[in-house]
């Protein structure tokens, strides 16, 4: 489901419309004056996804506790 509904129209359905999202899975787009500007979509917890994008990016991993960017640090310098 991926909807578009105007405020006025959501806001007396509004659980209706919750509970839809809950069953259907999908998003509903609230706009206001045709422009959208809230997403509703059904809470999911990943905590594994959340550091995906990050996953096999470190290329060299020479000296792990050492500092970083020595010379751009005007205390170590």
């Amino acid at each position: 489901m991926s909807e578009r509904v105007s405020k006025s129209k959501f806001k007396p359905r509004a659980l209706e419309y919750f509970r839809m999202i809950e069953e259907q899975g999908g998003e509903l787009i609230i706009t206001d004056h045709g422009r959208p500007t809230l997403k509703i979509v059904p809470f999911a917890e990943t905590h594994e996804g959340i550091l995906e994008i990050l996953r096999n990016s470190i290329v060299r991993y020479a000296d792990p506790t050492g500092p970083v960017a020595v010379g751009q640090w005007e205390s170590l310098s």
